[in-house]
């Protein structure tokens, strides 16, 4: 688009690693440095940006629903100084459930993770039960809390309940602890789904979910438009067109799992 860091941009990196704590201090400090565009995947920082600022346009790439979270008013006219992407991570949750189906027919029980004070929670959990109750899969959620989360005994229970597969949302905390969760899931051999592609990538079973670098490059052309003059309020906020089916065909098999050839042929990216 035109922009060389260090000569016609500036861009302050910020990065939050998983913890929340700092996360209004961070939005802060680029607040008081007159940024022109704040930009954000989590929404933690998208709330506190909102509440530090509302003159300073707000560009998010989150996964969930913004209208049902309260980052915008709607997706046609977002209102305020917020607008950008949204990569559905919990919209898909029907179809990651589906596929779970075709991946695992003896499917009796899926247990969905979830963090025990995330404002995420409630909306991605009743996305995938929804879809649970049309497949008749028992669905549970299985909470965890933070600053520590007991993943060691989440999965034992997990496990205890005779679950049949583990759902993980795409949570800050989840991302730090990713390897911590893939190496117990496979330890155990319980199939987990994801809704990132890197988690799969680092080792977990498979992913849905929309092309998260076209998002993030969609998300570049919203700063771009309010770099020139255009209003957040004024922009509607986008869905993706582009999704990802990505399978990671060396964990099935250390966790036991025969996926089926009509699962395979429909990956976009098999990994061996």
């Amino acid at each position: 688009m035109g922009y060389i860091e260090g000569k016609n941009i500036l861009i302050e990196h910020h990065p939050i690693n998983g913890t929340q704590d700092r996360t209004g201090s961070y939005v802060n400090e680029l607040v008081q440095l007159k940024v022109d565009v704040i930009v954000s995947p989590l929404q933690s920082a998208i709330r506190a940006a909102k509440q530090a600022t509302k003159t300073i346009p707000i560009v998010m790439v989150v996964a969930s629903d913004p209208v049902a979270t309260g980052l915008v008013s709607s997706l046609a006219r977002p209102g305020e100084n917020v607008t950008g992407v949204t990569r559905l991570g919990f919209e898909l949750g029907g179809k990651r459930l589906e596929l779970l189906k075709e991946v695992i027919p003896t499917l009796t029980r899926v247990e969905v993770l979830l963090m025990a004070d995330s404002p995420s929670s409630p909306v991605a959990f009743k996305e995938y039960e929804s879809t649970a109750g049309t497949l008749k899969i028992p669905l549970q959620s299985l909470v965890v809390r933070r600053p520590e989360p007991d993943f060691d005994g989440a999965f034992q229970a997990a496990i205890g309940r005779h679950t049949s597969a583990l759902i993980a949302p795409t949570f800050p905390l989840f991302v730090r602890y990713q390897k911590r969760m893939i190496d117990l899931a496979i330890k155990n051999r319980l199939p987990l789904m994801h809704e990132q592609i890197d988690f799969v990538e680092a080792g977990g079973l498979m992913s849905y979910s929309a092309n998260e670098h076209e998002s993030f490059r969609r998300a570049a052309a919203y700063v771009d438009k309010i770099l020139k003059g255009a209003k957040p309020a004024d922009l509607p906020v986008e869905r993706p067109t582009k999704f990802e089916f990505v399978i990671n065909l060396k964990t099935a098999k250390q966790i036991g799992l025969t996926i089926p050839q009509s699962v395979l042929i429909r990956a976009d990216k098999v990994i061996k």
